[in-house]
């Protein structure tokens, strides 16, 4: 686990994972999801707080349309390594002051 950006309630970056079961409740029609992340052994309870068992609605910040798989690579890269970030950035500045228009 890396120290990432955090959000209101205290939680790290937001992550994707997929929707295993849908309960619905007829008198309220709330809506929670038991979420499972595709490595993972199990279902996502113990990632959620203490005691939670669903998400709610507020606690989804969107869904994925997609993929690119690898990508996140990078930003794990440069947040382990940040001296290939200082490259990327300093190869990109290069780039733009070499660059003919």
């Amino acid at each position: 686990m890396h120290d990432g950006k955090r959000l209101k309630n205290g939680r790290e970056i937001p992550i994707v994972h997929r929707v295993i079961k849908v309960h619905e409740r007829q008198e309220t029609e709330e809506v929670e999801v038991l979420t499972k992340g595709d490595n993972n052994y199990g279902d996502d309870r113990l990632l959620y707080a203490q005691g939670q068992l669903w998400l709610q609605r507020h606690h989804i910040m969107g869904r994925a349309v997609g993929f690119l798989p690898y990508v996140g690579w990078v930003t794990i890269i440069m947040t382990e390594k940040p001296i290939i970030k200082y490259i990327l950035i300093g190869a990109l500045g290069l780039l733009v002051i070499t660059s003919k228009d």
